[in-house]
C-alpha cells in the first residue's frame, strides 16, 4: 500500500499537467519546467505505481485506463490543496493572466463570446479566454481534468459529477432574409410547409428533435438543402428564399448585419433550455466561482 508521504507532492503535479495537456512539451512549460525534468518525474510515477500511465501515440500521450482512474482523486486532492494554501487568497480577476476554456456550441460560441469578450476586455484585461467545441470532446473527462472550466449550451445527460445552473430559455423562430414573402400576412402551417427549408443536420440533442418536429408536421420531407451546423446559416438566408428554424438568439444575432428576420413557426416547438455546467472539483475554485458570476451576470435571466 502506498502511504501519502511515501510520494512527492510534485509529482502528482506532474501527472495533472501531463493528464491535461497530453503533451510532455506543454506540461513542462505550464509547469515552469524542462522537459527532461518532467519526463524524470513520470520515470518516477511510473516504478512508484507499477503502470506505464501515458502511453505516447500520434495524439499526444494518451491515459491509461489505471492512469484515467487515478486522475479525478488526484486532480481533487490537489485542488483541495490548493484551495486550503490560498484560502486567504481571493480571485483577482483585474491583475489575473489564467486562461479559462469554455466548451459551447458554434451556435453558443456566436451568442456567448462576443459578449464574454468585451466584458473580460473592462474588468480582467490580462485573462484569457478560449472556447472548445462541445461536441468534439468527452465532456465529463476534459472538466474533470480542468482542460475545459465550465460548459455552456443545452446539453443532456450530463454527468452527476457536473453541477450546473440553468441561464435562459429561448423560443425557436424561422429565419429569412428580409422581404421576403413569410414576413408579410398570416403565416399558417400549409404556407409555411410550402416555403422551401434549410435544415442544420445536427446530430446533437435536443437540435435533433426539432428537425423530428418539423418533418412530423411535413416539413422538410423534400429539402434539398442541409449543413451540419449553424455558423454557414445566415450566409446562406441572406442570399436565398430558404427559411431556417433556429434558437431565437441566433436570429437575433444574425439579423441586423445579415438582413434577416424572423417569424413565429405556426405549429409547436418546445422552447430551448441553455444551462452552465462545471466540475464539482472546481465548485469552491476562487476563479471558477469569478468565472460562473461573469457568465451568470452577463446571461442568465
Amino acid at each position: 500500500m502506498i502511504e501519502p508521504h511515501d510520494i512527492d507532492l510534485n509529482l502528482l503535479a506532474v501527472f495533472q499537467e501531463v493528464y491535461r495537456e497530453r503533451q510532455i512539451s506543454n506540461a513542462a512549460r505550464r509547469l515552469n519546467l524542462s522537459q527532461s525534468a518532467v519526463s524524470n518525474a513520470l520515470a518516477r510515477l511510473r516504478r512508484l505505481f507499477g503502470d506505464a500511465l501515458f502511453v505516447r501515440t500520434g495524439q499526444g500521450m494518451q491515459p491509461t485506463p489505471f492512469a484515467q482512474s487515478l486522475a479525478e482523486p488526484v486532480g481533487a486532492a490537489l485542488a483541495q490543496v490548493a484551495l486550503a494554501l490560498n484560502q486567504r487568497s481571493a480571485f483577482e480577476a483585474a491583475a489575473s493572466t489564467r486562461r479559462f476554456t469554455i466548451a459551447m456550441t458554434d451556435v453558443g460560441e456566436l451568442h456567448f463570446m462576443p459578449a464574454l469578450i468585451e466584458r473580460c476586455r473592462l474588468a480582467a484585461p490580462h485573462l484569457q479566454i478560449s472556447s472548445r467545441r462541445a461536441g468534439s470532446i468527452a465532456l465529463k473527462e476534459e472538466m474533470e481534468s480542468g482542460r475545459v472550466d465550465l460548459a455552456i449550451g443545452p446539453f443532456e445527460d450530463i454527468s452527476e459529477a457536473l453541477y450546473q445552473r440553468l441561464l435562459f430559455r429561448q423560443p425557436y423562430v424561422s429565419m429569412v432574409r428580409r422581404g421576403h414573402p413569410l414576413t408579410e400576412g398570416k403565416v399558417d402551417l400549409a404556407r409555411f410547409a410550402a416555403a422551401e427549408h434549410l435544415f442544420v443536420d445536427s446530430s446533437e440533442s435536443p437540435y435533433d428533435r426539432i428537425n423530428q418536429l418539423l418533418e412530423k408536421a411535413g416539413i422538410g420531407a423534400s429539402t434539398r438543402f442541409r449543413v451540419p451546423h449553424f455558423t454557414a446559416v445566415p450566409y446562406i438566408v441572406q442570399a436565398s428564399d430558404l427559411v431556417v428554424t433556429v434558437p431565437q438568439k441566433l436570429a437575433e444575432r444574425a439579423g441586423p448585419p445579415f438582413g434577416l428576420a424572423w417569424i413565429t413557426p405556426p405549429l409547436k416547438l418546445p422552447p430551448l433550455q441553455t444551462n452552465m455546467f462545471w466540475h464539482r472539483r472546481y465548485n469552491q475554485d476562487p476563479g471558477n466561482q469569478w468565472l460562473r458570476g461573469l457568465v451568470a451576470g452577463t446571461f442568465a435571466q
